[in-house]
């Protein structure tokens, strides 16, 4: 996937882009983690099983000068990119990444194209 100001998962018709409000501290307070060349990055296990080895990954990666933004899900190994919309048995991943999202909604984070 491309870096873009517009992103969404794959599957996924909602799109997102970064919020015009969004700042540096904004990013670190929810949670992101600034890498050596500035870009923001957020990382989370899509899985309510503590410790579940086989459970999607949510990335979020946003530049650092805000204009691009990049989602998507990848298996547990960080390789292969996984689709949460392809069938049922991800509901329960789907299910947290959109409410991971939705809270970056809320907390002007991203917004909703």
């Amino acid at each position: 996937m491309t870096q873009s100001n517009e992103a969404s998962l794959s599957g996924s018709k909602q799109k997102y882009r970064v919020h015009p409000d969004a700042k540096r501290y904004t990013m670190r307070d929810n949670a992101f983690v600034e890498t050596k060349n500035g870009n923001f990055q957020y990382e989370r296990v899509l899985s309510t099983q503590p410790g579940s080895k086989s459970a999607p990954i949510l990335k979020i990666t946003v530049s650092k000068d805000f204009s691009n933004l990049k989602l998507s899900t990848v298996a547990a190994n960080g390789i292969k990119k996984v689709d949460l919309y392809a069938n049922d048995q991800m509901k329960e991943a789907r299910e947290l990444a959109e409410f991971y999202l939705e809270d970056f909604v809320k907390e002007t984070v991203l917004e909703k194209v």
